[in-house]
């Protein structure tokens, strides 16, 4: 049985996309969380991750260490994992390398905290870049695929790596084009977006040094974790 490790899920948006997609393609696996240390995550990390970093998925000898190599490796035994047209799979594969090497402003800016609500201090012309990259993006995906999904009308890979963006627009209120917004709200609303959702406001852990990069960047105005 597979393995697949990772992080807090109120924070972690890299383990999100592994996670989700395994869920809603109905992949088995074992899930193993490590939650973030406070004193640093590398040498815990390193103890199944050559990285240092999550997602890592383990299936006996085989490490796979990043979550793309994960969405290729999963789609050697499972074709639904890309679209089966040609045109829809290059276009969903493009998307899905964009989302992994970039959009940083909107990273760095908007730390993905599911329980978290932001107003920001100032919509950057760099975060606001991002944002109208992603609503084009999104735009020409359902255009051209007929939606409700990234490339058409069945989950993806491309969808699991835009999940984070989507609690990224409802933690932050960020104002993408009416029909982004409606992409990133069905990815909401799936069973398994659902799920890792209640799971991460019921964890028990919290990372100082999220939660302080998160401030330092607006002005937090809910937070709903169930924290005791």
């Amino acid at each position: 049985m597979r393995e697949l490790y990772i992080a807090n899920k109120n924070y972690s948006s890299w383990s999100l996309r592994p996670w989700l997609l395994m869920q809603q393609l109905q992949i088995p696996f074992i899930e193993q969380l490590v939650p973030f240390s406070q004193q640093g995550n590398f040498d815990k990390f390193r103890t199944f991750s050559p990285s240092g970093k999550v997602p890592c998925l383990v299936q006996k000898e085989l490490v796979v260490w990043d979550s793309l190599a994960i969405a290729e490796f999963l789609y050697e035994s499972h074709a639904n994992v890309w679209p089966k047209d040609n045109n829809a799979r290059a276009f969903a594969r493009c998307a899905a390398a964009e989302m992994h090497s970039g959009f940083s402003a909107l990273r760095n800016i908007c730390g993905m905290s599911c329980g978290h609500r932001v107003q920001l201090h100032q919509i950057t012309p760099a975060l606001q870049q991002d944002i109208s990259r992603l609503s084009e993006l999104f735009e020409q995906g359902i255009s051209q695929f007929g939606g409700p999904f990234l490339a058409g009308s069945q989950f993806s890979a491309a969808d699991a790596f835009f999940a984070p963006v989507a609690f990224r627009m409802q933690s932050y209120d960020l104002a993408f084009s009416a029909v982004a917004k409606n992409y990133l709200q069905h990815l909401l609303a799936l069973p398994a977006m659902q799920d890792w959702y209640q799971q991460a406001l019921a964890e028990p852990w919290t990372d100082d040094a999220h939660d302080q990069e998160i401030a330092s960047y607006g002005k937090i105005t809910a937070d709903y974790r169930q924290l005791s």
